[in-house]
Formats: structure tokens, sequence, C-alpha cells
């Protein structure tokens, strides 16, 4: 198994089937509680990034087409160390991918342009050697994803659950390889 299959599957367990809760904005084709149609997320695949795909409908390899596609590609999820690959993944579905590569990028103190280009790839070699290695790393990113999510007005609604899928995250990551 490959590091987008070990990191699907372990994103796909964190987001789970399908849900239509009508406070979560994702759901949302609009990307905003009340705006648009309730289509509702599957796998993680929001009617909100999705705008006119079934929702309801999507099964696991179309959902892991998007994800490779959308997500793992377009944050060179290949490029990346397994353990960071999963965190930058996990966040760019869960909160976009132009915000998850920010965070990589300010954590690793490079131009924040929202692509994983050249700079950005150099950067991680050096980052993950010295004191701690990549744990650093790892513990920088997920502060940055975690004050990100605590400043979201949905934050007492979802909190809990967004929480809990973060402190897993470094479990998880040591799994991946």
């Amino acid at each position: 198994m490959d590091s987008f299959d070990q990191c699907f599957a372990v994103v796909l367990g964190s987001e789970g089937g399908y849900s239509d809760d009508p406070n979560d904005p994702g759901n949302w084709t609009e990307g905003r509680v009340g705006h648009g149609i309730c289509k509702g997320t599957k796998f993680g695949i929001s009617a909100s990034a999705y705008p006119t795909l079934d929702i309801p409908t999507l099964d696991q390899d179309q959902a892991k087409t998007l994800y490779r596609r959308d997500y793992w590609e377009h944050i060179s999820g290949d490029s990346l160390p397994p353990p960071l690959a999963l965190l930058v993944f996990d966040a760019a579905v869960n909160s976009g991918v132009h915000r998850s590569v920010i965070w990589l990028q300010e954590t690793l103190d490079v131009a924040a342009d929202g692509v994983v280009g050249p700079a950005t790839i150099d950067a991680i070699e050096p980052a993950t050697h010295g004191s701690g290695g990549g744990i650093n790393l790892c513990a920088e990113y997920l502060s940055r994803r975690l004050l990100f999510m605590t400043g979201l007005p949905s934050w007492n609604y979802f909190g809990a659950g967004w929480a809990r899928r973060l402190f897993r995250l470094p479990y998880q990551s040591i799994t991946v390889q």
C-alpha cells in the first residue's frame, strides 16, 4: 500500500459516511448555512466544494479519485515525508488545499503562496533534522491548524469532533510509510 492509500484510509476514517447536518456550512452548495441547497457531505466530499455532485450516491472509489486528483496531487503528497503528507492531506480535505499549504509554508518559514513548489519541498529536509526531527515541524503545523479552527464560529458546535481528529493525527501519522 503506497502513502496515498494509507493516508486516504486515515482521512476516510475521520470523515465517515453521509451527513446532511444543516448546521455545517460545507453541506450547503454555496458554503454558508442556509445558502443554496443542503446536499450534505460524504467521505469528506462536500456540497460546498462539489455543488453539482450527487453527494448521497457518491461511492468510495469515486471519493478516492477526487481525493487523489483534487487534494493529494495539489499538496504534492508524493513529495512529502509520509507523516507530514498525512497532516497536510487531512487538512486539505477538512479545510481546503490552499489553507493547508499556507500552514505548511508558514511552518517552514517560506513564502506562503498556497502552492507547493520547489522552495516548499526544499525547506522540508532541513526542517526534519536536528533536535526533535520532524516532530517539531508536525507539532507546529498542527498548532496552526488548531488555532485556526478554534477561531471559527462553528467551533462551539463541531469543536469537540475536530479536536479529537487533530489529537489522533500524530499517532496515525507514525503508521504511514
